[in-house]
This record gives C-alpha cells, sequence and structure tokens, in this order.
C-alpha cells in the first residue's frame, strides 16, 4: 500500500508542535509494517533543509486566482528518515525561515496544496491513500473530489484527514473565494462554515474518513471544537480516533545521546539522579527536593497562564518543599511573570524561555514529576516521553491525556490527574505529588520503573491506519 501524507509539519525539517512529530514518525513505522509511506511538505528556508542532499524530481505551474506561479519539488536522497520526503517550493510564498505567522499564510498554504494536487494528478501511477494533516492541507480532499483540474485523476483515491488540534481551522472570508480553483459551484456548500471558506471543515467534509490523535479528543469534538460541534456530530460516522504514539527509537533513555548518562528501568533511580543533580545545578534548585517540571508553549491551551500563581501558591501553601523548572515560550506576560518568579522565588523556582531539543531531554530524564494541567490537549506527546524516562506525569483528565494517564489512586494507575485546569487543582495535585514523594517513597520507585514499561510506540498506531486505510480500498 502507498500512502502519500501531506502536511505543513514534519520533524527534523521543520516543528512547531505535535503536527511535526507525528508526521515525522508515523511514516517510518508504516513502512517497517511493509508499506510505502512518504511525506509532502512545504520548503521553507531550515537548518534541515542545508544540511541534507536533495534531487529535483518535477517542476510545474498554477494559478491562484490571477496570479500565475511556478513551483518545483525535491526530494531527499538518501532516505536517512526511513521514509521518502518530498518538499515543495514556491519561490516568495514557502521559502521563509518561519512556518506560520506570515499575513499570507492562507494563500501560503492554499498554493501550495494547489502545486500538490498538480503534481500528484501527473504522476503516472496513483497511490492509495492520501493522507491529509490539519488544516494547513484541508482543501486536499475537496480539490481531489471537485476541483475540474484534479478529479480525473485524483476523485477515486481515497482521502484521510487527521486532525492534530480542532482549535485552529484556517477559515477566510468569502472574499477571498478566487484563491479557490475553478469546480462546480453547486458544491460551494462543501467550502463553507458559517459563512466563511473553512479548510477544516471542508476536509471533514470531503474525506472519506476522519481521525483524531486520540479517542476521547474525538468525542470532546462533538460537544467543543470552536464552532463545528455539530459538524463533528453529523459527520460521527467517519469519524475515529488514534491515539498517537512515540518514535521510541529517538525518546530511548537507554540509548538517547543527549542524555549525561543512559539508563534503563534496572537503573533508572542512578540514571535519573545524575541528571537531577545536573538540572538542580544549572539552575539553583535544592537536590534534595521533588522537581516538577513543564515542557511546552506558554499558551492558554496548556493552561500556561495558570502556572505562575499555581506555582507561587505550591511553594507557600507546602513551604518549600518542592522545586520547579519551566521550559517553553510563548505569551509574553507569562514570559516576564516566570522572569520575575526566578528572582523573587530564587532557589524554588527557574525558567528556561525559548526551547532547546536536548535540555527537553535532560529534563524528561531528570525531574520526578512532568506538570500538564492542560485545557485542551488532543493527544499529547509530553506525557509518553515522561513515561519512557520514568517521570511521573502530573495531568489535566482531558483529551488524551485522560486516554493514557490512570491516577496512581485507581487500580493500575501509574500517575495524578486532576478535573480542572485552575490554580486550585494544580496546588492540591502538587501537594499530592510531594505526598507521594516524601511519605511513599517505595510506591514512588516502584511506579517509576512500572511507567518506563508502557508501550506507547508508534508500531500499534501505525497498524490502527493501515486498518483504517484498507477499509477503504
Amino acid at each position: 500500500m502507498e500512502i502519500v501524507h501531506i502536511s505543513a509539519e514534519c520533524y527534523p525539517m521543520a516543528k512547531a508542535g505535535g503536527l511535526g512529530d507525528v508526521v515525522g514518525a508515523l511514516p517510518k513505522y508504516q513502512n517497517e509494517l511493509g508499506h510505502v509511506a512518504k511525506v509532502v511538505m512545504p520548503m521553507y528556508r531550515t537548518k534541515f533543509l542545508y544540511d541534507n542532499e536533495w534531487e529535483l524530481v518535477h517542476e510545474g505551474g498554477q494559478a491562484l486566482g490571477n496570479h500565475w506561479f511556478k513551483y518545483s519539488v525535491i526530494k531527499e536522497k538518501t532516505n536517512k528518515l526511513g521514509f521518502d520526503l518530498y518538499l515543495i517550493d514556491i519561490n516568495g510564498v514557502l521559502d521563509r525561515e518561519k512556518i506560520y505567522g506570515y499575513d499570507d499564510d492562507t494563500e501560503r498554504f492554499v498554493s501550495f496544496q494547489l502545486a500538490v494536487c498538480d503534481w500528484m494528478s501527473r504522476w503516472q501511477h496513483k497511490p492509495d491513500i492520501i493522507h491529509c494533516h490539519d488544516h494547513q492541507a484541508g482543501f486536499i480532499p475537496f480539490f481531489c473530489k471537485h476541483v475540474y483540474a484534479f478529479r480525473y485523476q485524483l476523485a477515486d483515491i481515497p482521502t484521510v484527514f487527521t486532525i492534530h488540534n480542532g482549535q485552529y481551522q484556517g477559515q477566510f472570508s468569502w472574499d477571498k473565494y478566487y484563491l479557490i480553483p475553478a469546480y462546480d459551484t453547486w458544491n460551494w456548500g462543501y467550502l463553507d462554515w458559517n459563512n466563511d471558506i473553512n479548510p477544516m471543515a471542508s476536509a471533514i467534509k470531503c474525506a472519506w474518513k476522519v481521525t483524531t490523535v486520540s479517542p476521547n479528543y474525538m468525542e470532546e469534538l462533538r460537544h467543543s471544537a470552536a464552532g463545528l460541534e455539530a459538524l463533528f456530530e453529523y459527520e460521527k460516522g467517519k469519524c475515529s480516533g488514534i491515539i498517537n504514539g512515540i518514535d521510541t527509537e529517538v525518546w530511548d533513555p537507554a540509548t538517547d545521546p543527549y542524555l549525561i548518562k543512559n539508563y534503563d528501568s534496572k537503573s533508572v533511580a542512578e540514571g535519573k539522579a545524575v541528571h537531577k543533580t545536573e538540572l538542580v545545578k544549572q539552575f539553583g534548585l535544592d537536590p534534595n527536593k521533588p522537581l516538577i517540571s513543564f515542557i511546552g508553549r506558554l499558551v492558554d491551551e496548556k493552561a500556561a497562564d495558570l502556572l505562575p500563581e499555581a506555582i507561587s501558591q505550591s511553594v507557600y501553601q507546602y513551604g518549600g518543599k518542592t522545586s520547579f523548572l519551566i521550559l517553553g515560550s510563548g505569551n509574553p506576560y507569562v514570559e516576564s511573570a516566570l522572569a520575575d518568579m526566578n528572582k523573587s522565588l530564587r532557589g524554588y523556582v527557574n525558567s528556561y524561555i525559548g526551547y532547546s531539543e536536548s535540555l527537553s531531554h535532560v529534563i524528561y530524564a531528570g525531574s520526578d514529576f512532568l506538570l500538564m494541567p492542560s485545557r485542551v490537549e488532543p493527544c499529547g506527546l509530553n506525557q509518553m516521553y515522561a513515561l519512557r524516562y520514568g517521570t511521573i506525569p502530573i495531568v489535566r483528565n482531558v483529551g488524551g491525556l485522560k486516554d493514557t494517564v490512570i491516577d496512581y489512586g485507581e487500580p493500575d494507575g501509574f500517575g495524578l490527574t486532576m478535573e480542572q485546569s485552575s490554580v486550585g487543582d494544580i496546588a492540591y495535585a502538587v501537594g499530592r505529588a510531594i505526598e507521594l514523594f516524601e511519605k511513599k517513597p517505595n510506591q514512588f520507585a516502584t511506579i517509576r520503573e512500572q511507567i518506563m514499561a508502557i508501550d506507547h510506540s508508534w508500531t500499534t498506531s501505525a497498524a490502527k491506519y493501515i486498518e483504517l486505510y484498507q477499509s477503504l480500498s
């Protein structure tokens, strides 16, 4: 079976979040199952682009409204990622360093999708599945089915659309209707939602199957989906949730090149102690206290706006019995508040504003607990990384966190959960973590060993996607 994944992100070429991790891993595991999976994405000007060798495989052109643009397709030569990676380049549109955040993002990603469909329509053979990821690839199911230039070649190829985050839908005004290539205007309703052109809504309507990155998140979207709730309810028959996996070759404390000392479940106490010692030394924290860390974007979805108050309350409420370490960037207010706390609560709290891949690995290895009080978490990968490294997750019961973490107070439980994203719930969960660390050291040690054996590899998830594809053939 040949699968073409289309995405705005793919690690290590370009990554802004979990989407990049998924698209950088899923195709590799599908190939290991005996299939042929490929990735097509924009050719941003990133370090990975310049550090690797490429070959030109196609050149073409398409119209974006009244503007005719030329595009080229290049392929990474060595298959070093475990799958073929193709990049679409459009001068003046995709040749930028950042993935998102430009005023013309709508035009950028529509032109990207036009180029992808034009290229695929010229293939000598047809792939078995076109798998589109998030709204930046959301028009492709519509283009394949209804656009005159593509439908004769692509309409009978099954399309799958995966929603990694339903809050970002890419909608824009009908004033830009000219961006959509010629189609039978009787089908305008496939593009429309609430009087806007909405690529995510279009994909949900037009794709043969729709998935999200966890079963619980799919259920949540029927009740909270930034305005698409009725559509998810109507289309629920073709929707399902498949939990993400993690790349257990990249995220393996036994072989991780970022770690000071590699370890496994048998040497977890010693291995984690080495990294905790390094972290508390680097950030001026107490090695004898439980280390609770947060890794991620400092945005409201992650409840990062609650962190300054929740951490301050926890420090005072529990007499400074724990240390906090934050790695991330985002909301300037949160960044500023954390920077102030580095001074006012010195010795109890510290943060690294920005992102460092190497530091994140060391934090997973050296922390006792990982805090994820998210308001929205479609799947979450950080809690799976934490488990892999013997770090106990503290999470809110939402989305994929609910699917992957069971409170240690329940049968077969191993984490700490909270019901709400609130300062009080976070502080209460911190108190439970301190109690587990201080008063139940044997249970704490047992949990650390057990969680490292939990299998969240991509092998199982990749097989579920293959089953989904096969149901469409």
